[in-house]
C-alpha cells in the first residue's frame, strides 16, 4: 500500500511509518468547500512524515481548518499540540470528556508511563498542550458540515471513555477510531485493543450495537484502513473482544500474575494469528498497534474494577 492512498474524491487515507513500519498507523484526510479535516493525525513522532505526505496531496498545512479526534489517546492524538504550530488556525474537535486532557496532558502522560515506561520518548515523542481556543467541543448527536460532507457524531464507548466515531450518512463511510478494532492488512485477523484505564466490555459491546444498526458501507479503521464487508466484520471483532477477556479472567481466578497471563493470551491467540498466514512481520505490526502487555492490563483493571465479584474461580 503507498504511503497516500486516494480512497474518493477528497478522501486520502495516510500510511504514517511508526518504529520504522508501515501500516500500523493511519490518518484520513477530508478535503472539499475550501476546508480541510485531518482525522487522528498521530504521534508527535510521525508529525513530520505526516506534513511532507500531505504534500502529496497537495494540502498546504497552513490550510488545515478542522482536526477531528476520534479519541486523544497518543497514537491518535499526542502530536495535535505540536502540529498547530503548523496549521494555527485549525480548530480540534474532541468529545467532552476528553477535552480537559488535551488542555492540559499531564494526566494522560500519566497514566501512558504506566503502560510505556521508559519508551514513551521513543514512541510518542513531545505532547504539547492544545490552547483552549483551538478546542471545539463536540457530543453525540452533533452534526458536523465540514469539507463538504455531513458528519453525524456518535459516542462510541468501552476503548475509551471519550471515543466518537465520524458517520458520513451520504456515502456510508464511517471512520471508526479504535471502537471496530485492529485489523492490519496481511492477513484476516482482528485484534481488541483493550488499554487501560476505562476499558469496558459492556459499553463496548453496546457500541458495536450501535455501528451494526449505522450499517456502514465501509469501516475506516485507525489501525488499520477500510473494513467493507462491515456487519460480519463487528460481530468477529465483538467475539474476539469478550474471548480474550475471558482468557484474561481465567488467569486472574488462577490467580495467576500479570506477566504470566500475557504468556497465557499469547499461547492461546497467536496460533490464530498464525494459522491465518502471519508471519513476523505481521506479527510484530500486530503488536506495535496494540500489544500484549497493555491488552491484559486494560482487562485486569476491567475485570478488577467492574466486576471484582468474578475474581473468585469458587
Amino acid at each position: 500500500m503507498a504511503s497516500v492512498n486516494k480512497l474518493n474524491p477528497g478522501l486520502w487515507h495516510i500510511s504514517l511509518p511508526f518504529q520504522g513500519e508501515q501500516e500500523v498507523i493511519g490518518a484520513y484526510v477530508l478535503s472539499g468547500k475550501d476546508e480541510v479535516a485531518l482525522i487522528d493525525p498521530g504521534p508527535e513522532t510521525t508529525l513530520e512524515s505526516l506534513l511532507a505526505l500531505l504534500q502529496e496531496t497537495e494540502i498546504v498545512p497552513e490550510k488545515v481548518t478542522h482536526i477531528l479526534l476520534t479519541h486523544i489517546h497518543l497514537d491518535h492524538a499526542g502530536g495535535v499540540g505540536t502540529l498547530l504550530h503548523t496549521m494555527p488556525n485549525a480548530r480540534v474537535l474532541v468529545h467532552s470528556k476528553g477535552a480537559p486532557h488535551l488542555k492540559d496532558p499531564a494526566k494522560l502522560l500519566t497514566s501512558a508511563k504506566r503502560v510505556y515506561k521508559d519508551r514513551m520518548q521513543e514512541l510518542w515523542g513531545k505532547v504539547e498542550a492544545v490552547p483552549e481556543e483551538n478546542i471545539q467541543v463536540i457530543e453525540g448527536g452533533d452534526v458536523l458540515n465540514i469539507a463538504g460532507r455531513r458528519l453525524e457524531v456518535h459516542y462510541s464507548p468501552g476503548h475509551a471513555s471519550h471515543h466518537v466515531v465520524f458517520y458520513d450518512v451520504h456515502t456510508g463511510e464511517l471512520f471508526a477510531g479504535d471502537a471496530a478494532g485492529v485489523h492490519l492488512p496481511g492477513v484476516d485477523y482482528v485484534r481488541p485493543p483493550t488499554p487501560p484505564p476505562d476499558v469496558d466490555i459492556e459499553a463496548w459491546s453496546a457500541t458495536v450495537d450501535l455501528l451494526k444498526r449505522l450499517h456502514p458501507d465501509v469501516l475506516y479503521l485507525a489501525h488499520f484502513g477500510p473494513i467493507r464487508n462491515t456487519i460480519p466484520y463487528l460481530e468477529r471483532f465483538r467475539a474476539q473482544l469478550f474471548a480474550w477477556g475471558d482468557i484474561v479472567l481465567g488467569g486472574l481466578q488462577e490467580g495467576k500474575s500479570e506477566a504470566e497471563i500475557v504468556e497465557l493470551l499469547i499461547a492461546r491467540t497467536q496460533p490464530e494469528l498464525q494459522r491465518k498466514g502471519a508471519n513476523a512481520e505481521i506479527m510484530k505490526r500486530y503488536d506495535l498497534a496494540t500489544n500484549y502487555e497493555m491488552t491484559v492490563q486494560g482487562y485486569i483493571r476491567y475485570w478488577k474494577k467492574q466486576h471484582p465479584e468474578r475474581l473468585s474461580s469458587k
